[in-house]
């Protein structure tokens, strides 16, 4: 037996109603908050990945699935979703658009890492990418939707917001952190070795439990914010304020990939783990002129399908039922089942969930399969019925019947539905 690959897992045919269910209402938020979906590669030449989320990042340094192709060319399967959409913006001239610019997509990506809950090798994301404003009001727009889309669902986040300023700003914030952590260096982990000479601000998204009781007491980047960057944040914490979003500020948070700018934010959940965070994002302003396009700012977020999941299980959020047959047509031999079919057929044209019998079961057992599928009615077609040109329809909740025509099926089940 061939089994999936580890860190991947199938979405079976009995659970598949619930991501559609997120997907529903990620389309929806999309929808009123004015976004576009766009669709990338699941694939990119590995150098997207390494220029726009950075090669200090543990995503580019340790878990990207990258290959050679036939044509020897280095590709990656996307990681996440931001590079791709920034490579589409400058790649198809979306610059010349009306700004800003408002996208979104639904998309698998992959890491290798280790498998745990709510953290696989294939992963899905709803994601969210504004191009062409610098205004605050974007900045608390993003987080909005991400709270809306949050709030539908039923998942209960608290919300957790930083600035991490511009390059001007922390250049001066990176020098601090270098004097901090020059004197403990020879007591943090290799990867800390690394960033402090890179990136030293990646040094405070360590999880290593050694370098913790270091970054703890680290320089705060809220006491080297310049003006423009500590101005802009204030207006986003402003807007927040005024709609009653309720928020904290956390400067820890510098988020897991190089391209973030001013404003970044995470949702995190205590139904999940020590893992919490469902979604998180911010500003990445400088990514566009990274990539070889014009300066321009942009910001988004990604919420992860698999861990919104298990958080609405485990909280007991909402989440529909499977939809389920409003008739089951049963037909009694060969010439009948094809009555069946017949009337399913115009049924399902006019959108009514419509199932027949496939297995020749008998009418007895025909009944078991309907109820086991939670049908709604049940029409049987027998000699008599066919001749008559109509069905006996039973209700399957209270066991009343009744002859219908039929021509007049659809109408029935309209006003009994």
């Amino acid at each position: 037996m061939i089994n999936a690959p580890k860190g991947t897992k199938d979405v079976l045919p009995d659970q598949s109603h619930k991501w559609q269910y997120i997907e529903n209402t990620a389309r929806e938020v999309a929808r009123v908050f004015c976004l576009k979906e766009v669709r990338t590669p699941v694939f990119e030449y590995t150098e997207l990945f390494k220029r726009g989320v950075g090669e200090t990042t543990d995503v580019v340094g340790k878990e990207m699935y990258t290959f050679e192709d036939k044509g020897g060319r280095s590709v990656t399967l996307k990681p996440e979703g931001t590079a791709g959409v920034a490579r589409t913006f400058i790649e198809n001239g979306l610059a010349s658009s009306p700004m800003p610019l408002k996208t979104y997509y639904i998309t698998p990506a992959f890491r290798y890492e280790r498998p745990q809950a709510g953290r696989l090798r294939e992963f899905h994301q709803f994601g969210i990418e504004i191009f062409g404003s610098s205004a605050p009001q974007t900045d608390a727009e993003v987080i909005f939707a991400a709270s809306t889309f949050l709030k539908k669902l039923g998942v209960k986040a608290r919300l957790e917001i930083n600035s991490i300023g511009c390059k001007s700003c922390r250049a001066e914030y990176n020098r601090a952190l270098k004097e901090y952590f020059a004197p403990h260096l020879d007591e943090m982990c290799e990867t800390c070795k690394t960033r402090f000479d890179k990136n030293p601000l990646r040094m405070l998204d360590c999880k290593e439990e050694g370098c913790k009781k270091y970054t703890q007491n680290a320089p705060k980047i809220s006491d080297y914010l310049c003006e423009e960057c500590a101005e802009h944040f204030a207006g986003v914490k402003k807007l927040l304020d005024n709609q009653g979003l309720e928020y904290t500020v956390n400067p820890f948070i510098v988020r897991g990939l190089d391209y973030y700018t001013k404003t970044v934010f995470e949702f995190v959940s205590d139904a999940i783990g020590a893992q919490g965070t469902v979604c998180g994002g911010g500003r990445y302003d400088g990514l566009i002129e990274q990539l070889g396009g014009n300066s321009l700012p942009a910001i988004g977020f990604g919420a992860g399908i698999e861990r919104l999941l298990i958080v609405m299980e485990n909280t007991g959020a909402f989440i529909p039922e499977a939809e389920k047959p409003l008739i089951y047509l049963a037909g009694m031999d060969d010439i009948t089942r094809e009555k069946a079919f017949s009337i399913a057929a115009e049924l399902r044209l006019k959108g009514v969930i419509a199932e027949i019998d496939h297995m020749s079961r008998s009418v007895k057992a025909q009944f078991k399969y309907a109820d086991k599928l939670g049908a709604k009615f049940v029409a049987v077609i027998g000699g008599d019925e066919l001749a008559a040109g109509a069905v006996n329809l039973k209700n399957m909740s209270d066991g009343t019947q009744e002859t219908v025509y039929f021509n007049d099926i659809y109408t029935y089940l309209t006003k009994k539905s």
